[in-house]
């Protein structure tokens, strides 16, 4: 069986998360969508709202696919995390050149700690390329539209979050 992780903090998740899921889901016969716990980073929502989000944006897609999605929290290295959850392959969405140099230093540290355990680079669509959680949280809480951005249902959340 081959198991994919997909980490990340989802904060919120967004259309661009979805889109590279959906086609990870193609390489893969499980996705697990690690969940990172990073207490530096301050997320919006707390950690079971995320999962909640992200398990209820799958599940349409998991019917679709037939592929299992499974969402798991982790608070350790990203490295421990794949090998937890029995990934053989960690995915990575990449949005710019921008994104490739940091990427590029996790591969080469996270191949020291088990080359067993490959890297795999999808680019967001076009569409997507632009979209940003960190910018997402930013446009909502200061009255932008971010329909275009993020699903119905998470729209509604940063709504009812920053009207607050």
């Amino acid at each position: 069986m081959r198991v994919g992780l997909y980490p990340g903090t989802f904060d919120p998740i967004t259309l661009g998360h979805l889109d590279i899921i959906r086609r990870a889901t193609t390489l893969v016969d499980k996705l697990v969508i690690g969940v990172a716990i990073n207490r530096d980073k301050g997320p919006l929502f707390e950690l079971t709202e995320r999962v909640a989000l992200i398990t209820s944006e799958c599940a349409k897609l998991q019917e679709e696919t037939g592929v299992e999605v499974v969402v798991h929290p982790f608070e350790n290295l990203l490295i421990n995390c794949a090998r937890d959850v029995g990934a053989q392959m960690i995915i990575r969405g990449l949005r710019a050149v921008a994104d490739f140099e940091y990427e590029y230093q996790m591969v080469g540290m996270n191949r020291k700690l088990d080359d067993s355990i490959e890297t795999v680079f999808l680019m967001a669509e076009a569409e997507h390329q632009a979209i940003a959680s960190k910018l997402v949280k930013e446009i909502a809480r200061l009255g932008g539209d971010v329909s275009k951005f993020v699903t119905p249902t998470v729209n509604a959340e940063l709504l009812k979050r920053f009207a607050k």
